[in-house]
């Protein structure tokens, strides 16, 4: 990984020199901390603004890891994709971390992981996202500023009973991730695929894994098993375009039997599945006794009460409108005077949608 690759990556002329290379990678939110470090390992000459972002860009990296190691020791959540890929990036050559994914072994140990995150930062957004019926799987993502908040993109950590969550049509949710670090890496990297087109930073993750010892058959089956042989295929020939696959060459080739089953299997299996985004209706004070969501009807949409918040929810894109928000908070306030334990309504806050992030 240098600057050259940068250069090839970003179709950039060498003779523009670092200013152009820069400005170009500046079109992706992460990839000029990469580019930073890059230039500041081939002793390119940088100002204190330069040497600033980049102090800023490896100081968030440092608290995604701790956060990470801090939260497994408590909890039991372990990270996914991001932090894991991070590892694999020599030091003076740091991965850009956007945020952080953690997988949640029940939905217990997520909202501690909630609390404790929501105790120990100035967390200003709390999202929640309910997934599937039986078995409900649930993500929640929680966002509080930068040190910089009007030029670096906010801290946010997601936290999720399921580790894959496919494409909620043709890709079920895969609960579990279990494989080697190196084959979970590049599983969680396909991943992206189903939402995203892939990207440089995505080839810039494959040839830092290039070097690990794939078996190429094991590796294959692994993909295809989880549902991703097409994505990984589509990954591995953009990345060959660019650096050597090294041993992830011979997976790509046992990979090519199982694209057109996995893309057959999808024609015949599509059953889109909408999840249920929960619109923020009070933050509470911790309930710290709830190990777990309590899901209570309210006309044609529901009410979701979590141990850090309570949530109005509906389908995935769509706002509640005014009348509906006012039905959802006398619901609670009638909740909050019957429900036995309940916490203090006086002590719950009715704030609006989060800050702008």
């Amino acid at each position: 990984m240098n600057t050259d690759l940068l250069h090839r990556l970003l179709d950039v002329d060498p003779v523009a020199g670092p200013v152009e290379l820069l400005h170009r990678a500046r079109g992706d939110r992460h990839l000029p901390y990469l580019v930073l470090a890059a230039l500041a390992r081939d002793g390119v000459r940088m100002g204190e603004h330069a040497r600033a972002e980049l102090r800023r860009a490896r100081d968030r990296a440092d608290c995604y890891a701790r956060v990470a190691r801090e939260l497994a020791d408590a909890t039991g959540v372990r990270p996914i994709r991001d932090l894991p890929l991070a590892g694999y990036y020599p030091p003076d050559l740091p991965r850009p971390l956007g945020g952080l994914s953690l997988v949640s072994p029940t939905e217990a140990t997520l909202w501690q992981a909630v609390n404790r995150l929501v105790t120990d930062h100035p967390v200003e957004s709390v999202e929640v996202t309910l997934l599937g019926e039986r078995p409900r799987h649930t993500a929640v993502t929680l966002r509080w500023p930068a040190e910089d908040p009007l030029l670096d993109p906010w801290y946010e950590v997601r936290v999720a009973t399921a580790a894959l969550t496919g494409d909620l049509a043709t890709v079920p949710v895969r609960p579990y991730l279990a494989a080697d670090d190196h084959v979970e890496c590049l599983i969680a990297l396909a991943e992206e695929g189903l939402g995203r087109a892939f990207l440089a930073g995505d080839v810039i993750d494959v040839a830092h894994l290039a070097g690990q010892p794939f078996e190429p058959v094991e590796t294959a089956a692994v993909v295809a098993a989880y549902r991703l042989a097409p994505e990984a295929a589509a990954l591995l020939d953009l990345a060959a375009e660019h650096v050597p696959l090294g041993s992830l060459r011979d997976v790509r080739t046992v990979l090519e039997a199982e694209v057109a089953p996995e893309l057959r299997r999808r024609r015949t299996l599509a059953r889109p599945l909408r999840p249920r985004h929960g619109t923020l209706l009070r933050r509470t004070v911790i309930r710290h006794q709830w190990d777990e969501a309590l899901l209570l009807p309210a006309g044609d949409a529901g009410l979701l009460l979590t141990p850090v918040a309570d949530y109005l929810l509906g389908p995935e894109g769509t706002r509640p409108t005014a009348a509906e928000r006012a039905a959802a908070l006398a619901a609670l306030r009638a909740w909050d005077t019957t429900a036995p334990g309940s916490p203090d309504p006086a002590r719950c806050t009715g704030l609006s949608e989060p800050r702008h992030r």
